[in-house]
C-alpha cells in the first residue's frame, strides 16, 4: 500500500506535477484544511484541482493580475472565449442575487514566442500539441467577489487544467530566453496579443501598483519549467512535441472507448495517429450508441454541467430532481442555474414515492408542460452506495415526460449497465478510467434509443466546444487503455476487504467486543437488488466475467473516536478523490460538509464516515492493513471503555 509517512501537503501520487490529489495524513490534518489553519495549509503544494488552484495556474493568474489588473482585481483563466463569458455572466448574476453586484471584464490573450510570428502577426506552429502559441482568455474581477468566481471554477469545472498552464508558462520563458534580456521588464514576456475586437476595450490597461496577487507558494512548493519535467517526474512518458494528430487520434479513441464500440481495446495500441481503431456495435446495453454519442470534457462535473446546460436548452422551464445524497457540486449546479431543483436525499422507493407526488401536483398545476425538467442520480451513490430503483424512474420518465442524466462514476461501464434507463450517461473519466491520478477528464453520452435524442443531438451540434485539452486527452488516453484489466482487480480486492469489515461489523450481527464498525456501505450490502438489476451479468467477451460492485465503499463507526483511529492507521494514502490505482481514504464528511454536517447527517451521512477507495494492491497485503487499522481503532475504544468504568 502507500507510504504511510507521505508528509501533509504533497502531491498523491509522489513526485507528480499534475496529481489530483494531495496528502492528508491524519483526520486532525483534514479539519485543519477545511478550518483553513495557516500551519496546514501553507504545506499545501496540491490539491484536488477544482477546489485546489494548481501552482501553475496561482503562477499565470498572477501574471496576468500583474499585467492587467486594476486596483485589487482578481482573475480567473478560461481556454476559450465562451466559458470566460459564461463565469462573467455568472459571477454578476450570482453576485446580484447575494445582494452585492459585481462587473466582470475579459482579456483575451494570444501567446507566442518570437520565432512563431510572421510579419508581425500571429502564426500557429501546428507541429506540436496545441500549436506553439496558447489561446488564453482571463475574467477579471473585484478582489471581493474571488469567492463567487471560484464558485464557477469548482462547480462547472471549466477551468484551465494544469497542463493547460503549463504551456503557458513553458511559452512565456520560452520566448523570454529568446530575447537577450536576463530580467523582463514585463511580467508577461514575450509577445501577448490581445484579440481583434477587444483591443479597444483594454489596450490602455496597466498594472496597478495595488494590483493583488495570488499568494506566494512555499519554497517547496516551485514549479519547476516544463522543458525540466522530463528528467523530473516519471509521469513524462510521452515527448513534449507530440503531433496533433496524436492528439486527435486519442480523442477519437477515448469517445470509442467510452462508447464500448472498441472491438479489441488493444492496451499496446500506439497513440500514432496512423492506425484505425476496429469498431463494433456498443457494449453498453444500448447497441446504436456510437462515438459520435460521446462528448470529452475537461472534468466530470463539467459533464454533469453541461448537461443540465442542454435540458435547459431544449426543454420547457421546470426545476430539475436531484436523486439521491449527491457529490456535492452536482446539487449546487442544479440549485445555481435554472428555476432550481427538488432534493430527493436518501435515494430509496420512499424517495419515489415523494417523486410520484411531485410530478402528480406539478401536472396537475399546468398539464401543457412536463412538471420537472430532468432528473440527476448516482449510480451508485457518493458516498452511501445505494442504487436507485432505474425502471421506475424511467417509467415515470417516459409518463411525465422529463429527462434522467445518470452519473456512472462509482458503477463504472464495466460492472453495470444504465444506459437503457438515461437520456445522458455522464462520468468522471478522472477517477478509475485513469486510475493514474495525474490527469482531469469528463464524458457525457447521449443515449440515440431516448425520445429526446434528435433535441439533444442537434443542441450538442450547434453548441457543442471542445475544451478539452490535448495534452491532457493524451494522458487520459494512454492511461485508460487497460481500464477493464484493473477494474476486475480492483473489484475482487474491494469485495475481499469488505467482507472482512463487514464481518466485524454490528450490521453483520457481530456481537463480539468491542465492535468499532457499525456498517459497512457497499454495494453488494447496501440496496442490492436495485444493483443487481442493471449489473452486468453476461460474461464479458475479452475476460468471461461479469460485473462487480466496484471498488468504492465507507464505513461508519459506533464512536467518533473509534473512526479517527482507525482512520489514523490505516497504512494507505489518505486524500480526497477516488478510483485511484493505488488505495485512498478520507474522512468524506468532513472533506465535502464540514460547514453542514447537520445537514448531511439528516440523509445518514454521518459526520464519522471513512470513505474509501479500493486500489490494486496485493489483496493479502490489503486485508492485513485493514486488520492493523481495525485493531487500532479497537484499541482506543478499549482504552476508553476503561477510563469510563474507573470513574
Amino acid at each position: 500500500m502507500g507510504e504511510t509517512n507521505l508528509s501533509l501537503g504533497l502531491s498523491v501520487p509522489p513526485d507528480t506535477p499534475h496529481a489530483i490529489s494531495v496528502s492528508l495524513p491524519t483526520w486532525r490534518d483534514n479539519v485543519g484544511y477545511e478550518e483553513g489553519e495557516e500551519a496546514v495549509v501553507k504545506k499545501m503544494v496540491s490539491g484536488y484541482p477544482r477546489f485546489f488552484i494548481h501552482l501553475g495556474i496561482q503562477k499565470l493568474a498572477a501574471l496576468c493580475e500583474q499585467k492587467y489588473a486594476l486596483g485589487t482585481e482578481r482573475c480567473m483563466l478560461f481556454a476559450t472565449q465562451k466559458v470566460a463569458e459564461q463565469c462573467r455572466s455568472f459571477i454578476q448574476a450570482r453576485s446580484a442575487a447575494l445582494g452585492a453586484p459585481v462587473n466582470a471584464r475579459l482579456v483575451n490573450l494570444f501567446i507566442c514566442p518570437e520565432d512563431s510570428q510572421d510579419g508581425g502577426g500571429p502564426k500557429l506552429d501546428r507541429s506540436s500539441i496545441g500549436g506553439s502559441c496558447a489561446d488564453l482568455h482571463v475574467v477579471l474581477f473585484p478582489g471581493s467577489s474571488f469567492s463567487v468566481a471560484k464558485e464557477f471554477w469548482q462547480h462547472t469545472g471549466l477551468g484551465i487544467s494544469s497542463r493547460f498552464a503549463e504551456k503557458c508558462l513553458s511559452l512565456l520563458a520560452e520566448s523570454s530566453a529568446k530575447s537577450a534580456v536576463p530580467t523582463p521588464a514585463s511580467p508577461l514576456p514575450g509577445r501577448v496579443f490581445p484579440t481583434k475586437g477587444q483591443n479597444r476595450h483594454y489596450s490602455a490597461l496597466k498594472k496597478s501598483p495595488t494590483s493583488a496577487a495570488y499568494p506566494t507558494p512555499p519554497p517547496s512548493a516551485t514549479l519547476p519549467l516544463s522543458e525540466d519535467l522530463d528528467s523530473v517526474y516519471l509521469e513524462e512518458r510521452y515527448g513534449r512535441n507530440l503531433p496533433l494528430q496524436a492528439a486527435a487520434f486519442a480523442k477519437k479513441a477515448l469517445r470509442s472507448r467510452v462508447a464500448g464500440v472498441l472491438v479489441k481495446d488493444n492496451s499496446g495500441q500506439s497513440c500514432s495517429g496512423d492506425k484505425e481503431l476496429v469498431l463494433g456495435p456498443s457494449t453498453r446495453g444500448v447497441k446504436e450508441v456510437s462515438a459520435e454519442d460521446v462528448y470529452l470534457l475537461p472534468t466530470g462535473m463539467s459533464a454533469i454541467w453541461t448537461a443540465h446546460q442542454a435540458a435547459l436548452a431544449t426543454r420547457p422551464s421546470a426545476k430539475s430532481v436531484c436523486f439521491g445524497f449527491p457529490y456535492i457540486d452536482t446539487l449546487k449546479i442544479l440549485q445555481k442555474w435554472g428555476p432550481g431543483c427538488h432534493f430527493l436525499g436518501f435515494g430509496t422507493d420512499s424517495d419515489i414515492d415523494e417523486l410520484e407526488k411531485i410530478l402528480e401536483a406539478e401536472y396537475q398545476r399546468d398539464p401543457t408542460t412536463p412538471p420537472i425538467l430532468a432528473l440527476f442520480t448516482e449510480f451508485p451513490s457518493n458516498p452511501l452506495l445505494r442504487s436507485a430503483d432505474l425502471p421506475r424512474i424511467r417509467a415515470l420518465a417516459d409518463k411525465y415526460n422529463f429527462l434522467i442524466v445518470i452519473d456512472e462514476t462509482i458503477g463504472n461501464f464495466v460492472n453495470v449497465e444504465v444506459f437503457p434507463y438515461a437520456d445522458m450517461v455522464v462520468s468522471s473519466l478522472t477517477k478509475v478510467f485513469s486510475g493514474a491520478s495525474n490527469v482531469m477528464g469528463g464524458s457525457l453520452v447521449l443515449n440515440p434509443a431516448g425520445r429526446h435524442y434528435s433535441a439533444l443531438k442537434n443542441h450538442f451540434s450547434a453548441n457543442f466546444e471542445d475544451v478539452y485539452f490535448d495534452e491532457d486527452a493524451i494522458y487520459m488516453e494512454r492511461n485508460s487503455r487497460d481500464f477493464k484489466r484493473r477494474i476486475r482487480v480492483i473489484d475482487s480486492n474491494a469485495e475481499a476487504v469488505c467482507d472482512y469489515l463487514y464481518s466485524k461489523s454490528l450490521a453483520s450481527g457481530n456481537t463480539t467486543f468491542p465492535a468499532v464498525i457499525k456498517d459497512v456501505y457497499y454495494p453488494k450490502y447496501v440496496t442490492r437488488e436495485k444493483y443487481d438489476i442493471c449489473r452486468i451479468k453476461t460474461p464479458d467477451a475479452e475476460d468471461d466475467k461479469i460485473g462487480g460492485f466496484g471498488g468504492l465503499f465507507s464505513l461508519t463507526f459506533t464512536c467518533m473516536e473509534g473512526a479517527k483511529a482507525f482512520f489514523d492507521a490505516l497504512p494507505c494514502y489518505k486524500g480526497p478523490s477516488l478510483g485511484t490505482n493505488f488505495t485512498l481514504a478520507c474522512p468524506f464528511t468532513i472533506l465535502a460538509h464540514y460547514t453542514e454536517l447537520d445537514w448531511a447527517a439528516q440523509y445518514g451521512v454521518e459526520a464519522g464516515i471513512v470513505r474509501i477507495s479500493v486500489g490494486m494492491e496485493d489483496s493479502a497485503t490489503l486485508l492485513k492493513s485493514f486488520e492493523s487499522a481495525l485493531k487500532a481503532a479497537e484499541a482506543v475504544v478499549l482504552e476508553q471503555t476503561a477510563a469510563t468504568n474507573s470513574v
